[in-house]
């Protein structure tokens, strides 16, 4: 049971909050809700600042915070209607314009070769708000190429010849993957599928978030909770994307759960513990303050794994 002054709590929040707590941990769908998302709070405020070329900030990719790519996964992210009109034109006009000729969405003119951390999110962003699949086809391609033995993904794979995966980029990647499937997109699908499953093993041989071969954590900023998250990997993302798509409880998640459960306040909320570096729109929330998104999302991790009751 949530607690009823946390619940509250929540829902005296952004129009894009109160819709996924009303569906998530309430377990109720509310098309009106969801319908206000781009008429008032946090995503009308984004879709203000769009620019009469279609672009946020000075482009696709800059600055990098209130760039479009970022701006439309922070738009994603809010649960926005999937069918504004300018919205989807921008998206085309990416794909016209910012394809590489490795079929990647590449930002960068003088470097010849695509991040699949970009094309991953931009994957995300791209199928929920129903991009035509044939300008998405050369993009999953390119992902699909980009796999390493590992099972998972690095950007540096195609660039420096990395050989081992990185937990940003993989988990980039099937956040995408997991969007696409569920909008419908067919092409190359059952592929797309199992490199998912491998994946998330890839993730899951590091406990999410330790070293492989020593057991030592990656890096401790994978440690602390953020939101938005941006490219980078933290535990509550991680987690967050293995509740969402229905992924059974396993054992390696339980360093991860422990933190992540260790981290809830004496109030019962869960903080924003870091703000990654660069120049936002706004911000949502102040750092080192109670969160309403992180507290919504570990909510939805725990009752989804039923953690509490495995540990206390």
């Amino acid at each position: 049971m949530i607690d009823i002054d946390i619940m509250e709590w929540l829902l005296d929040s952004d129009v894009s909050i109160q819709y996924q707590v009303t569906r998530d941990l309430l377990k109720k769908e509310d098309p009106a809700l969801r319908q206000r998302i781009d008429k008032e709070g946090w995503g009308a405020k984004l879709l203000s600042l769009q620019n009469d070329n279609g672009h946020w900030g000075s482009g696709f990719y800059q600055p990098k915070w209130t760039s479009t790519h970022y701006t439309l996964l922070d738009l994603k992210n809010l649960n926005m209607r999937d069918n504004i009109d300018s919205i989807y034109k921008i998206i085309s006009k990416i794909i016209i314009e910012n394809k590489g000729v490795d079929g990647g969405i590449n930002p960068a003119g003088t470097v010849k070769e695509s991040d699949v951390c970009i094309n991953g999110m931009f994957l995300n962003y791209a199928s929920f708000f129903n991009a035509y699949q044939n300008g998405l086809k050369s993009v999953v391609d390119f992902i699909i190429n980009q796999q390493l033995l590992d099972g998972g993904f690095n950007c540096r794979y195609n660039r420096k010849g990395a050989r081992h995966s990185s937990l940003h980029s993989t988990l980039s990647v099937i956040e995408g993957i997991h969007e696409y499937c569920k909008k419908g997109y067919t092409y190359h699908l059952d592929e797309l599928l199992g490199i998912a499953t491998q994946a998330r093993e890839f993730i899951l041989m590091h406990q999410l978030f330790k070293s492989d071969k020593t057991g030592e954590v990656i890096d401790h900023r994978m440690t602390m909770l953020s939101y938005p998250s941006r490219w980078r990997y933290d535990i509550l993302r991680a987690l967050d994307y293995f509740q969402l798509v229905g992924h059974d409880y396993d054992e390696r998640m339980d360093d991860a759960l422990n933190l992540l459960i260790k981290k809830q306040r004496k109030d019962k909320k869960w903080p924003v513990q870091q703000k990654h570096v660069g120049t936002t729109h706004f911000d949502m929330e102040k750092t080192g303050k109670p969160s309403q998104w992180n507290t919504l999302r570990a909510l939805r991790v725990i009752n989804h794994f039923g953690f509490e009751n495995k540990t206390r």
